[in-house]
């Protein structure tokens, strides 16, 4: 039952993740510039170490498209992508913890290096504007409102993560 599930998620997820990554791109133009000469490139992420006791994450692999904009090429992923990024994915909450921190995880890149270049580039560089989204659908001091809560409960998620992640490694190292 829980592959089922994991089969009709997993395809969902990773399109709005890739809804997402669009909407980030597409607010800086200088973004989609820097990903048009790449269109037809292909990239792949992998998430090693992933534990075995939580579902397999779905395939992230995606190609750039004529308007510098990504597409998701699907479960299967791609059998040799242009540019490969392989995080380490051991411990999921770290993980999480230092992404919602703003902190990059450590990456092994391999492939195109013009690509890579632009790819770390964008990563630096791109920010969402959360607040500025919220504010189109609900006006500029419900917006705050919403933006400050948000900030809240991400802080205080960061927290949490943080000590699960630390509690993690001492049951990993067997330190008391």
């Amino acid at each position: 039952m829980l592959h089922s599930l994991q089969a009709l998620l997993a395809p969902a997820l990773a399109e709005r993740l890739t809804l997402v990554i669009n909407h980030v791109l597409s607010g800086e133009a200088v973004a989609t510039e820097r990903l048009r000469p790449h269109a037809g490139r292909t990239m792949a992420l992998a998430l090693n170490d992933w534990p075995r006791l939580l579902p397999a994450p779905p395939a992230l692999a995606w190609r750039v498209t004529p308007a510098g904009l990504l597409e998701w090429c699907g479960l299967d992923g791609l059998p040799g992508p242009d540019l490969a990024v392989q995080i380490d994915a051991g411990n999921p909450a770290l993980l999480l913890a230092r992404a919602l921190g703003g902190t990059p995880p450590p990456v092994q890149i391999d492939g195109d290096a013009q690509l890579a270049g632009d790819v770390n580039w964008l990563l630096l560089n791109l920010r969402w504007d959360v607040e500025a989204d919220l504010e189109r659908l609900f006006g500029p001091v419900v917006a705050h409102q919403l933006y400050k809560l948000g900030s809240a409960v991400a802080a205080a998620l960061r927290v949490a993560l943080k000590a699960a992640a630390q509690l993690g490694e001492r049951l990993r190292s067997g330190a008391p």
